[in-house]
């Protein structure tokens, strides 16, 4: 017992002797988060900055809070969604009305007023009204076990939101909005070390009236005599209503001259398919690690780029004039590595006859990469580390994933979204580094629902057609561009290759997925000088489940709640916290 006290004794010396030491440490970080250091990450949900949510854990066992802020007096409201919409959602609404304050968590079955859920699993903390702004700030464990809870991971999730005027809650309106947001594993912005950027945009470009149009821009990019490094992508959009996606490439050697005309018209220009730079639909600012950014200039000066916008006009408007495209920020101070984006997939070109049947309630498509033919356009290949991923499908598609295999078994996902919203397509950060070792194959596996459509759907170009992409970004750079495959569909019968629109028997729908599984796959990989290599025999493998959520019981005793341990100061708190126990 004495030495359990002079023990005790000691450690308090010892945390005086470490308190001015910890002052200072918590006076230099100080600057390090956000103005509440109990909830160090912050987000707009909307583009007028109307929305503000704030939120911070302490341990993924423990519980999150948030802080929600709205330009109201109204009632406000905050949720989570498996695909961006109402049904399915994880809801709470609040406001202070006459009679105080009123808060309640709940759930939504379609689009409809949410139902109260039984087990009120968020917490109200406070409920305030400033300067037109109603203030609400509440918690939840992580980890409910409650089957009306959205259970929150280290994947990215779709937050929603809405608010009223005035406290009686009836239909929101266009007062709503979608946010994807990795909520466990996000990254702070950091400030921006200067303000030079490139312009990459359309200029006056008359878009027509037809569904699906794609407008490509060739340009050379003012010379920069020593290698720089691109640390940020910021679209900037004229018509968010249209522009469906924008990709800037590099083009090979022998593209020598600028161009602004119609893209995939048979020309040179065709050959520029070194991605550069990524956004789509639900796409914002995105910022690269402190280690690494895209280079540029130097050596590469001479290289010329082109700019792909596709713009979707469904209801043929006419008159659209358009100035989209992207602002990339550069710096002079280069980073550790150099950041490469390699495309996966499907060979994303409506020539081979690989169609989706109609009414099929899921059906997958996958393509492949073996990273082992790099080694003949590549030498030495080092191991790639990719930090992130932006997935790509059209109308049709509902899940995607990208499977990592090494020794032909499974070892990870690269990526994953198994509520896949077209209208929200961001790049999103892997949370942590995955290693792809040269040999290592990769599986990107889409799986579409055409239930409301009477004819086959292609795969090609236009939004009613399909692609089946994922975007890998890494370091350190290779010249490898693209590693994308598609079924030898000449081994299917006639019959099989040409679904038709009359085919609506699960049967054979799912007859037809047995066959095209089982084709051999015809792998494409190509360099940043357009040159290409090609593998016959790729092989689809067994793709495991997608991880499910486990559910644990938390002691609210036996854990500290306090979100400032995600502060450097608050890890310095815990130690000591944990030294004194």
């Amino acid at each position: 017992m004495r030495q359990g006290i002079e023990r005790g004794y000691s450690l308090l010396h010892i945390m005086r002797s470490l308190l001015p030491f910890l002052c200072l440490f918590l006076a230099r970080t100080k600057g390090a988060v956000a103005s509440d250091p109990s909830m160090p990450f912050m987000v707009y949900m909307d583009q007028d900055h109307l929305v503000c949510l704030k939120w911070g854990f302490d341990n993924l066992q423990g519980n999150i809070v948030f802080k929600l802020t709205v330009n109201t007096t109204g009632w406000v409201s905050f949720g989570m969604s498996p695909n961006g919409g109402m049904k399915g959602s994880d809801i709470v609404i609040g406001g202070l009305g006459p009679s105080g304050s009123y808060f309640s968590d709940r759930y939504a079955t379609g689009n409809a007023m949410p139902l109260l859920d039984a087990q009120q699993s968020y917490t109200l903390l406070s409920l305030t009204e400033s300067e037109g702004q109603t203030i609400m700030t509440f918690q939840r464990s992580i980890q409910a076990c409650d089957d009306k809870d959205f259970h929150i991971t280290d994947e990215p999730i779709k937050l929603i939101y809405a608010y009223g005027t005035t406290d009686e809650i009836s239909y929101h309106g266009a007062r709503r909005g979608t946010k994807e947001v990795n909520l466990l594993n996000f990254k702070i912005r950091t400030s921006l070390p200067n303000l030079n950027y490139l312009s990459a945009t359309v200029e006056n470009i008359t878009v027509p009236p037809i569904h699906t149009y794609y407008h490509c821009k060739v340009m050379k990019f003012p010379n920069l005599n020593t290698k720089h490094h691109i640390y940020q992508i910021e679209p900037v959009i004229e018509h968010h209503d249209i522009v469906h996606h924008m990709l800037l490439y590099s083009c090979p050697s022998f593209v020598a001259q600028t161009s602004d005309k119609p893209c995939y018209v048979g020309s040179m220009e065709d050959t520029c398919l070194g991605v550069v730079a990524a956004w789509a639909v639900g796409g914002e600012v995105f910022e690269f690690p402190e280690n690494a950014g895209i280079p540029i200039g130097g050596g590469d000066s001479d290289t010329y780029y082109r700019l792909e916008v596709h713009y979707n006009n469904p209801n043929l408007a006419t008159g659209r004039i358009d100035n989209s495209g992207l602002r990339l920020y550069y710096t002079s101070q280069l980073r550790q590595h150099d950041v490469g984006i390699m495309t996966t997939g499907v060979l994303p070109f409506n020539h081979i006859q690989y169609n989706i049947p109609p009414k099929a309630p899921q059906f997958h498509i996958y393509g492949l990469c073996n990273t082992s033919l790099f080694s003949q356009l590549v030498s030495p290949v080092p191991d790639l580390h990719m930090f992130a991923v932006m997935l790509h499908t059209h109308l049709a598609g509902r899940k995607v994933r990208v499977a990592h295999y090494r020794n032909e078994k499974q070892i990870d996902f690269l990526g994953l979204d198994d509520n896949y919203n077209f209208k929200i397509q961001q790049i999103i950060s892997s949370g942590n580094i995955k290693t792809i070792k040269q040999g290592d194959e990769i599986a990107v596996e889409c799986t579409y629902n055409t239930v409301d459509r009477t004819g086959v759907t292609e795969m090609g170009l236009a939004t009613t057609d399909e692609m089946c992409l994922a975007f890998l970004f890494y370091y350190p750079a290779i010249k490898i561009k693209s590693c994308v495959s598609h079924p030898n569909t000449k081994f299917l019968s006639n019959s099989s290759s040409q679904m038709s629109g009359e085919t609506t028997n699960q049967e054979e729908i799912a007859e037809y997925q047995s066959l095209v599984n089982a084709l051999p796959q015809i792998e494409l990989i190509s360099d940043d000088d357009h040159n290409f290599r090609k593998y016959v025999n790729g092989t689809i493998r067994e793709m495991m489940k997608t991880p499910t959520v486990m559910c644990r019981n938390n002691n609210s005793s036996s854990r500290l709640h306090a979100p400032w341990i995600l502060s450097p100061a608050g890890v310095m708190l815990l130690l000591l916290w944990i030294v004194i126990m």
